[in-house]
């Protein structure tokens, strides 16, 4: 192996952490919004992206 093939080779890293944290703002701005308590809070933490996904999801009715 020549070094220019070693140096270039391996695992590469890339940080989306902007997109995230965009997600979890709305996430918390939705649920103080609606005005909705820790629990429903909660089950909209699992349920809101699929809503997210099946509305923007390609051939989707929504």
């Amino acid at each position: 192996m020549r070094s220019n093939e070693s140096e270039n080779s391996g695992v590469r890293i890339t940080q989306h952490g902007g997109l995230g944290m965009a997600w979890f703002i709305g996430w918390l701005f939705t649920i103080g919004y609606l005005q909705q308590g820790f629990w429903q809070g909660l089950l909209g933490l699992f349920v809101w992206p699929y809503f997210l996904g099946a509305h923007f999801a390609p051939g989707s009715p929504g």
